[in-house]
């Protein structure tokens, strides 16, 4: 009898969610068919849509495609703060482990930006007694050192150390999406062990012309800034929006696309400050294919980052979308997104996260800017069809050669 060689895959976004992870798995599953392994099973373990609460809708809990199956996990209803999320995470690692307790896999791989479903994955590796595949799209250790400082969540930190430290020493090879990353895992894990496969720029943006649709009314309207995307403590909108677009609003309009932890707050500075739909439009998250006209409409897309430490380390995936577009582009970063920006990607105004002045100013530069920019040359350095495909041939050395037939 035949024996397949077995990969499971854990990851707590998948499609037809909306997020930087379930982007990212979704296109290895792809580079892992495209690999043309003969005798290659894989299972993917993640749960029902549940990033954005209004696009939540239940969709099959089993897929079959003969190679490939997916198992969704339901999860309790929750928001974003940290409470709901530990709640709702406990309950997909209860699921995961039952799920896998009968089960055996060559290799485990689980896709990581808050460290537990890392320490899932290891947990479930060691079960196995299979190699550890990890690929860690953030430092949640860094994150929590800031986020937890003045909380009295921060006696958990020594926890958290020992958990990243278990975690990480029992990889047999580590990811990281951002090479500001790489000195904090060498002083974990055995620096042999790691490679930097970032974040990329999907097929479906590089295909696509984004000067065809421009809005109806150019001409007599001012010039559209867009934010999209994830709207939390990381993300840090609501310290700096309020003043920035209250300044601004008779030079530009902004439009946000986007839901998370800091909505709330983000409204409720936005209202005292007097802005209304005329100057600041915002919309829930859309998929990607909406998002794509969302792009074409703007002249000025804008990332920001939170003012914290452990955020100079970090690459964020938006950066791959927004320049494949061409569009002008204003990014609050610092440290290794910055540097990254200022060495890879023409036309981008970069200001110091939180500076209102320095926002201000970065826009007005960007207003200077062309209305389109030739990347071309970024683009097919970070294709992540490319991107993906290398590391699929990565997690595959993991895999035994062969397995006999009995």
């Amino acid at each position: 009898m035949e024996c397949f060689l077995k990969l499971l895959i854990l990851s707590f976004y998948y499609p037809p969610d909306l997020s930087a992870g379930s982007f990212r798995t979704s296109a290895l599953v792809e580079a892992l068919k495209n690999a043309g392994h003969p005798d290659l099973e894989v299972d993917v373990i993640t749960t029902q849509p549940n990033r954005y609460s209004h696009i939540a809708d239940t969709v099959d809990a089993f897929e079959d495609d003969g190679w490939l199956r997916v198992r969704r996990i339901a999860l309790p209803g929750h928001k974003s703060g940290m409470r709901d999320q530990a709640l709702a995470f406990a309950a997909f690692s209860k699921k995961v482990l039952a799920l896998t307790k009968q089960q055996n896999w060559d290799v485990v791989f689980a896709t990581s930006s808050r460290l537990m479903t890392a320490s899932l994955g290891a947990l479930v590796a060691r079960r196995q007694k299979a190699p550890l595949y990890l690929d860690i799209r953030d430092l949640f250790l860094d994150t929590m050192d800031d986020v937890l400082k003045e909380s009295r969540g921060y006696y958990l930190l020594p926890v958290f150390k020992w958990l990243e430290k278990w975690t990480f020493g029992k990889a047999a090879r580590i990811n990281v999406v951002s090479e500001g990353f790489l000195q904090h895992i060498r002083d974990i894990a055995l620096s042999e062990n790691l490679s930097v496969f970032s974040n990329g720029i999907d097929d479906m943006f590089l295909k696509t012309d984004f000067r065809k649709s421009r809005r109806s009314d150019d001409s007599a309207s001012l010039p559209l800034i867009l934010y999209a995307g994830n709207i939390g403590e990381g993300q840090g909108l609501h310290n700096i929006f309020p003043k920035a677009v209250q300044a601004l609003q008779n030079e530009v309009q902004f439009r946000i696309v986007g839901d998370g932890g800091r909505a709330a707050q983000l409204r409720s500075g936005l209202a005292e400050a007097g802005i209304d739909d005329g100057v600041l439009q915002w919309k829930s998250p859309v998929p990607r294919t909406e998002l794509i006209e969302e792009y074409r409409q703007s002249d000025i897309l804008f990332l920001h980052l939170n003012d914290y430490k452990a955020f100079r380390k970090v690459l964020p995936s938006k950066i791959f979308e927004y320049a494949a577009t061409g569009k002008p582009i204003v990014a609050g970063v610092a440290g290794h997104a910055a540097e990254f920006l200022e060495r890879h990607v023409p036309h981008v105004a970069i200001f110091d996260p939180c500076d209102t002045d320095g926002m201000l100013s970065a826009i007005r530069q960007a207003l200077q800017a062309p209305r389109h920019v030739d990347r071309s040359v970024f683009c097919h350095s970070y294709a992540r069809a490319a991107i993906m495909d290398n590391m699929a041939r990565e997690i595959l050395t993991l895999l035994p050669q062969s397995k006999s037939d009995s």
